[in-house]
């Protein structure tokens, strides 16, 4: 079993991005423009690489070459994208890697691109790149060009040394389970081991609600493989397992007018299989809240002019302020309820929002998060 941390080192010792491997500071798949160029990165990787593993590597400063980390990414349904826009996909895989030195809700996202031995294309116009671009990797460079001739296996060595130089050993299961323990010293951690193979680590703050029990502040970690499974900050997790599963359930705490109530989000299992393999099925269950139209256009109204004033920097009010605390939640209800232009104002709120506080900017965070999750289903 492959160590993904051991594995990122082991690529960025490869200073320069190649044709099997690429890196970047972030990506964003919110907007046409970022959607688009991760595509293309996609379709050259894989045409590039038709008999070994691909990857990019998320959250790496180019020029230093250092790992920065970005903000935990659950989107299992990116494969959907991927499908949507590119003849012969490859399957693509987003992980989400701890490393010790980042704050807690950081970490290094890894691609990973299966071979499929076929040329990929766009299947559809994106931005500015047309349906039926093929691109290659040309050094550091994902570039289109005419196909016309037989692509050449240039990479399956080397790339399988490094993964090779990358497995997991005991040594480093241990140090993973104890670094684990250390840091969610504070929201009692557990460790779990299944198939008597599979070591997962978990960890979260316990509320009970009458006859149930719900976590927030939850982070779940599959060690072998140094995988961060789940992490969230703000919403409360349901939480069962068996001999060979673990099972969370998410709710989402969404309403108006300081009413408030938590809904289901998404159902995800983990099964750990006895041939050292595992699997992670995501389900969506959502049921978007419904509201009173007249209710919603004088909140997605008063919500514009909040957004004006800061457009122009005028100073809030103490109830402008509060309000503040629930703009991005009350324009993603506005558009479950048949607001569409809601989700482009609350696009242009981001900058505004980022320069207030953390706790504003994650509620806009969380509020794309689970328009993105709604979109790819």
């Amino acid at each position: 079993m492959i160590n993904k941390r051991l594995l990122i080192k082991n690529l960025l010792a490869h200073n320069d991005e190649n044709s099997f491997y690429d890196k970047k500071r972030k990506i964003d798949i919110s907007f046409k423009e970022g959607k688009a160029k991760f595509l293309k990165h996609i379709c050259a990787l894989s045409n590039s690489n038709p008999k070994n593993n691909s990857y990019i590597v998320i959250g790496v400063d180019d020029e230093e070459n250092k790992i920065i980390g970005v903000d935990f990414f659950d989107d299992s349904k990116i494969q959907n994208l991927i499908n949507a826009y590119l003849t012969n996909p490859p399957v693509v895989q987003y992980e989400n890697i701890s490393f010790p030195h980042l704050p807690d809700d950081k970490v290094v996202g890894l691609v990973t691109i299966r071979p499929i031995d076929q040329l990929t294309a766009l299947r559809k116009n994106i931005w500015k790149y047309y349906g039926g671009a093929v691109f290659f990797r040309d050094g550091s460079m994902s570039m289109p060009k005419v196909f016309d001739i037989e692509i050449k296996d240039v990479n399956s060595r080397i790339v399988t040394a490094i993964e090779n130089h990358a497995q997991n050993n005991i040594e480093l299961t241990l140090n993973g389970v104890f670094d684990f323990l250390k840091k969610r010293s504070d929201y009692r951690p557990e460790y779990l081991v299944f198939q008597e193979y599979f070591v997962l680590c978990w960890s979260g703050l316990k509320k009970q609600v009458k006859d149930e029990v719900f976590y927030s502040r939850v982070d779940i970690e599959l060690i072998n493989e140094q995988v961060r499974l789940f992490y969230s900050a703000l919403d409360e997790v349901a939480i069962t397992y068996s001999n060979n599963s673990f099972e969370i359930v998410e709710y989402v705490r969404l309403g108006l007018n300081q009413s408030f109530k938590y809904y289901k989000l998404e159902h995800t299992i983990i099964k750990f299989a006895d041939n050292a393999s595992y699997q992670i099925e995501s389900n969506l269950i959502f049921e978007p809240p419904q509201f009173d139209k007249k209710v919603l256009h004088h909140i997605y109204n008063a919500n514009n002019a909040l957004l004006k004033k800061l457009e122009k920097g005028l100073v809030l009010s103490p109830n402008e302020q509060e309000d503040l605390k629930n703009l991005s939640a009350s324009y993603l209800i506005c558009f479950l309820n048949g607001f569409p232009q809601a989700i482009e104002k609350l696009h242009h709120a981001k900058p505004y929002l980022k320069k207030l506080s953390l706790p504003i900017y994650r509620t806009y965070k969380e509020a794309v998060r689970i328009l993105r999750k709604v979109k790819y289903n």
